[in-house]
């Protein structure tokens, strides 16, 4: 599961790419509780999303050509330019090259092999979100992509990523949890997924994405107060077996998020 305690290769940080941030922060004001304090004018319109004074997220303006909204899952490490070398070596593509944060930290922004975008933060001053595994904070990361084994290549080489294949049910696809390097066990440790996209979401035009999914305490709830707010339906609260109730909606602006209400059977 996710941790504070962070290792490399787990996620630590997850922001938010809008045209309007403070539309953005009414949005999630209303559905997760969250407030949003400003990083200056120093931020050039960054801030925290917070949740009783901690930081759970953070949203800034977009700021790469043709960039579209979207969450953002920021991995740990202690070398965001050895991990940059990695990634071009390894057939993916940089788009923002390793940078000092001020003294927070340094990161660099990057896309791999099949398309999916993702960052790391190198961490200084800001070690990473302050709460993770609580309700209205962020409890699991995500991977659909276009080629699952290119993909888990890729992220194996570039973090040394332990994997796990978890069923899904009869005929349903594969589902792999990923542990960080030093886990010693991958289904305890584990913090996201990857999963293949069908081939009617090919055809659709899906594309490779990664996306945060949020714990709360009623599913339901909270997917009633994101599309009264906006939110367009990707799938509506569902229970799945072992896992819990979960739902995923796009935002009013088009960044992706999934809502999970843990199964209480689990351990």
């Amino acid at each position: 599961m996710l941790s504070t305690t962070y290792v490399p290769g787990a996620p630590n940080w997850l922001d938010l790419g809008v045209p309007d941030v403070g539309a953005a922060a009414e949005f999630y004001g209303g559905v997760f509780g969250w407030t949003f304090q400003s990083a200056g004018p120093e931020g050039g319109g960054y801030g925290f999303f917070q949740l009783d004074g901690k930081s759970v997220g953070a949203a800034g303006p977009l700021t790469e050509p043709g960039a579209t909204p979207s969450w953002t899952v920021y991995f740990h490490t202690p070398d965001a330019d050895g991990v940059a070398k990695a990634v071009e070596a390894s057939g993916g593509r940089v788009r923002v090259p390793p940078g000092d944060v001020f003294t927070a930290g340094r990161m660099a922004a990057f896309t791999d092999p099949t398309g999916a975008d993702f960052a790391v933060w190198q961490p200084g001053d800001t070690k990473g979100l302050d709460v993770v595994m609580q309700p209205n904070a962020l409890c699991w990361t995500e991977l659909y992509t276009t080629d699952d084994a290119t993909a888990k290549d890729f992220y194996r080489t570039v973090f040394s990523w332990q994997y796990q294949s978890m069923p899904t049910g009869e005929g349903g696809p594969e589902y792999t949890v990923v542990a960080p390097a030093t886990a010693s066990d991958v289904a305890e440790a584990s913090h996201g997924g990857i999963m293949q996209l069908q081939q009617d979401n090919l055809d659709a035009g899906s594309g490779s994405e990664w996306h945060p999914y949020f714990g709360v305490e009623d599913c339901d709830a909270t997917y009633a107060a994101a599309t009264a707010r906006g939110a367009t339906t990707l799938f509506p609260p569902m229970d799945v077996p072992g896992v819990g109730r979960m739902a995923m909606v796009n935002d009013p602006f088009g960044a992706t998020f999934a809502l999970i209400k843990g199964d209480p059977t689990m351990g």
